[in-house]
């Protein structure tokens, strides 16, 4: 067997060791009676709860967690260093904070109740908190915003503000019970939401109002027209059509299902009334399922629900103002020599999102007797309509971008390398999001003016090479810094003005090929 089979077994056995035991803890933690605040209800203890079931509730099946190379546990490790890499990319959320601990006699009500649970977790390094409770009952009446996803074509020109959320005090309510003195009462107070909820710099802080709406209501008054039993994941989204800040949802809500420990994928839920997009395909590839709020009717109780942090609040935002001095690196160097200055946690994101598509996580090489092929992969941007407020005309960041893109073909299929390239024009704007991952998974060196498809390199191959063309109009850091926390090698040209002279862009290549040998 070769060091590198043998290495690979001692890797995979190694992975399915941590998931073991991250699913033994889990199930522990949450069926302990020891730990009488979060257990799940026997359920057959529970004659009326069967009945009930068969009529009420919902059961969906979760998508299992893919192995992944660079998963490192999510643990609440208190010795996360402030502000180090781990506290913004990885388990930074290390102080609890219990809101609502249920009751040791939680099974003496007549309606199998006996109150809820409901806790956060605070990074004290993003100033942001993951939240999660059971027994909680959304009253979808009492959040005013659209359907949400309706097709493009039918709303155009809605408002932003019909599509985000508005929550009326009991929007969200919780079992506490049987004191009828706690009926009614705020979950969280105005110093909870200030210490471990700010506003910061976003205007209309979403989860923060959520957590405003909560009531507590007593046993008596809990009453479900459906149940939902598996894990679910609350998500508000802002600027939804764009890929860039998705991606900052994608990755909150990511870190928010491991931060909670649950088994499989949750079930996403919109807490929003956006229409559909093209950037859903991806949503429903993450994670297990996908619904709008507005389509429950009634009041909908869970089991166990998750409250994703805004995108704002990652550091994949945060580090477009503030310096985030982290590097990216090989995940398995750092199990064996930790480091606060480098992080694998989006190279372990973006193997997330390679797996859910099915795409291979390990390299394929070529064999020795062939020629070596590398794919120059030129991101485009193209005009395409994205929410009901746009024109369907996109900005402009390299006004001569066809000239480039066939000056580099022209010299690509007249000149002879060492190795086989192939130009790849990538009109993402077209192609489904599964052959968007595809094409930034295969390419060796990825080209493109500055704009949000070039954030796909978060699931890049790990020799990629990264050449961003900047117009002087739009010089800000947002790839250079995804590269620099991925661990890629990164070039840019800063032009003077909006047009490249190809030459130059040529010129660029003819470099980055050689250093791969072509």
């Amino acid at each position: 067997m070769s060091r590198r089979k043998a290495f690979l077994l001692k890797l995979l056995v190694y992975l399915f060791f941590l998931n073991s035991i991250s699913f033994f803890i889990y199930l522990s933690h949450y069926k302990s009676e020891k730990n009488p605040s979060f257990i799940i209800e026997n359920h057959t203890k529970l004659p009326l709860l069967e009945e009930e079931k068969k009529k009420n509730s919902s059961f969906l099946k979760g998508k299992s967690w893919p192995i992944l190379p660079s998963y490192s546990p999510w643990n609440l490790n208190p010795n996360v260093r402030v502000q180090s890499c781990e506290g913004y990319f990885g388990s930074g959320f290390n102080k609890k904070i219990d809101l609502l601990i249920r009751s040791p006699d939680i099974h003496t009500s007549a309606n199998y109740g006996g109150g809820g649970w409901f806790r956060c977790f605070y990074s004290e390094t993003l100033e942001s908190s993951i939240c999660e409770g059971g027994r909680v009952r959304m009253n979808i009446d009492r959040i005013s915003m659209s359907m949400g996803g309706e097709n493009l074509e039918i709303v155009i020109g809605r408002g932003e503000e019909e599509e985000l959320p508005s929550f009326e005090p009991g929007s969200f309510e919780i079992e506490a019970g049987n004191d009828q003195r706690v009926n009614g009462n705020k979950l969280v107070s105005q110093e909870f939401l200030d210490q471990f909820v700010p506003e910061g710099v976003v205007v209309r802080h979403t989860m923060r109002r959520l957590l405003d709406s909560i009531r507590l209501v007593n046993s008596e008054e809990f009453k479900c027209s459906q149940w939902v039993e598996e894990p679910i994941l609350l998500v508000t989204r802002f600027e939804y059509a764009n890929l860039f800040h998705t991606v900052t949802d994608w990755y909150s809500a990511y870190a928010a299902s491991r931060v909670t420990g649950v088994p499989t994928r949750p079930h996403l839920v919109f807490l929003d009334g956006h229409c559909k997009s093209q950037l859903e395909e991806t949503w429903s590839a993450l994670f297990s399922s996908l619904r709008y709020a507005k389509n429950f009717s009634g009041s909908v109780c869970f089991r166990h629900v998750i409250l994703s942090p805004l995108g704002y609040e990652t550091a994949l935002f945060k580090g477009l103002t503030e310096v985030i001095n982290c590097q990216g690196a090989e995940a398995h160097s750092l199990w064996h020599n930790p480091n606060d200055l480098q992080t694998a946690r989006l190279t372990e994101f973006g193997e997330m999102i390679r797996a859910s598509f099915g795409l291979p996580l390990e390299e394929i090489r070529a064999q020795k007797s062939q020629v070596p092929r590398h794919n120059v992969l030129f991101v485009r941007r193209e005009d395409y309509l994205a929410h009901p407020r746009h024109d369907g005309r996109v900005e402009s960041r390299l006004s001569n971008e066809q000239e480039v893109f066939d000056s580099l073909k022209v010299w690509i299929d007249n000149n002879s390398f060492g190795c086989e390239v192939n130009l790849v024009n990538g009109l993402f704007a077209h192609m489904h999001m599964k052959e968007q991952v595809r094409a930034i998974q295969d390419a060796s060196v990825i080209i493109g003016a500055h704009g949000a498809g070039l954030t796909h390199i978060v699931a890049a191959a790990p020799k990629a090479i990264i050449l961003e063309i900047i117009s002087s109009y739009f010089r800000r850091p947002h790839f250079a810094l995804i590269s620099q926390w991925r661990g890629l090698e990164y070039h840019a040209i800063n032009l003077d003005g909006s047009s490249a002279d190809p030459d130059v862009v040529i010129g660029y290549l003819r470099q980055i090929l050689g250093s791969l040998g072509c």
